[in-house]
């Protein structure tokens, strides 16, 4: 017999949205229940965001040694101890573990069970032994990633996301199928690591971002010996003795790569089967649970969040998303779900960071709007650390107001921070352009761009006419 839990919030899922859910319920001391069936701290602390951060900075280093002989520093080439680099970046995983772990959440009054849950009715989910009823369910399952269909593919050993960080020896050549920020990540840092890195693409590298500042990144990882094809359709796979053998068609026809190891980071899948959502009375598709702005599902009172409900997969947006549901599900306040201002970023080197409208989209809801640059070689501080491949680039309506940002430059997610508030409360350029910036910092670029808002107005012929007029006063 099944132990029967009555509960008033039961979260489904212990990524990031779903323990944010479930931390926040508990704090206010209300009866939580916690189901994963797999690690805690879900895919940003396995197998996404922390040891893809944690291989880049690895690969960043190696980088630094390779480039110090341009300050009169000597270098070279350095020794890659790929089993230790592993063990750096499990490290750092195990760092940050103790944080999203059975024993915390239950420190803080959470009943964790650690089974995979099913729906068996509209309130009601089995877990195990267990049999959960609850007043309110927050489904924060998150997603997988895809495995598109490519012939031959099931037949060749190749990593993901989940896989690759495991890996302890260098690969010769890792071919990487998609472009996207994931795939992007892992050439730099496999590159600058010792491998040699092909990247295949069926449509735009980096697709989702300004192809402006895209070129940029592009360019810079180019530089370092990374292979690009782009536009290109992956139609087979292929078993090697030296590896693995990936074959493209194209306009310019049929082209085969051969490496020594494969990553597929083709997109992401969210994890909607097992989970018996019909029985819940819940509408879902492949793109994922259908929510409205409140984050309700079909049924209203589960709520989905994260990458399993669609729309933007970010661990950020998962941790947003369980602030809205808290807001409605506990205080009963009908708060809806905005991410028009959520930021993205891809964490090459140099970085490409986002927010609001980019300059497309902005023509086509707006119309008549402003482009704002400022080049990193024009910034003392870039110069000094020679790291000018970049630049910052604004969208404003035809009067100033922020309507987007970009910024390709190092730690171009920080430099962003402060474009995301000008996009949440839809400031006007006059507020950066006042500011005093310290100097030098790369952070000036965001000043100077803001400035040239003026340049055309307090530099025309009108205004020196009226300088000339005033100079005649004394």
């Amino acid at each position: 017999m099944p132990t029967n839990i009555k509960t008033d919030l039961c979260v489904i899922g212990g990524g990031s949205g779903g323990l944010a859910a479930a931390a926040g319920s508990a704090m206010l001391g209300v009866p939580t229940v916690l189901i994963e069936s797999g690690k805690m701290g879900g895919d940003c602390l396995n197998y996404g965001c922390v040891p893809s951060k944690a291989l880049l900075a690895a690969g960043k280093h190696a980088k630094n040694f390779r480039a110090a002989e341009a300050f009169g520093i000597t270098g070279g080439t350095p020794t890659v101890d790929f089993q230790r680099v592993h063990d750096h970046v499990h490290g750092v995983i195990d760092s940050i573990a103790p944080i999203d772990s059975v024993e915390r959440f239950e420190g803080l009054g959470v009943q964790v069970i650690q089974e995979h849950a099913r729906f068996v009715g509209h309130k009601t989910v089995e877990a195990g032994d267990y049999r959960v009823t609850a007043r309110r369910f927050v489904v924060a399952t998150g997603s997988s990633p895809a495995s598109p269909p490519i012939d031959g593919l099931d037949d060749v050993p190749y990593f993901t996301n989940e896989t690759i960080f495991e890996n302890t020896s260098c690969p010769d050549h890792l071919i990487i199928i998609g472009g996207g920020p994931i795939g992007m990540e892992m050439a730099q840092a496999h590159r600058r690591l010792g491998a040699e890195v092909t990247v295949i693409e069926a449509f735009t590298l980096m697709g989702k971002d300004d192809p402006e500042l895209t070129a940029i990144v592009l360019q810079a990882l180019q530089k370092e010996g990374i292979q690009f094809h782009e536009g290109v359709k992956v139609v087979g796979v292929e078993k090697t003795a030296g590896g693995v053998a990936v074959v493209t068609e194209s306009e310019d026809g049929q082209l085969r790569v051969e490496g020594s190891h494969l990553l597929v980071a083709a997109g992401r899948a969210p994890n909607v089967n097992g989970l018996d959502l019909e029985n819940a009375g819940i509408k879902y598709s492949k793109k994922g649970i259908e929510v409205d702005a409140r984050l309700r599902t079909t049924n209203k009172r589960i709520f989905a969040i994260g990458d399993v409900a669609g729309g933007l997969q970010f661990t950020h947006v998962a941790g947003y998303q369980a602030g809205i549901v808290i807001r409605n599900a506990l205080f009963r306040v009908p708060a809806k779900s905005d991410t028009s201002a959520a930021p993205w970023v891809t964490y090459t080197d140099p970085e490409l960071a986002h927010v609001g409208l980019n300059e497309q989209q902005a023509r086509e809801k707006i119309g008549d709007i402003r482009v704002l640059r400022w080049a990193l070689a024009e910034n003392d501080r870039a110069q000094a650390e020679r790291r000018t491949d970049g630049a910052i680039k604004v969208i404003t309506t035809k009067r100033g107001k922020i309507l987007g940002a970009t910024i390709v430059a190092p730690n171009a997610g920080d430099l962003l921070q402060p474009w995301i508030m000008a996009v949440t409360q839809k400031l006007s350029v006059t507020a950066f352009a006042n500011m005093i910036v310290p100097y030098p910092t790369m952070g000036e670029v965001g000043k100077r761009a803001s400035g040239s808002f003026f340049t055309p107005t307090l530099f025309s012929p009108r205004v020196r006419w009226l300088v000339s007029i005033l100079r005649k006063f004394g």
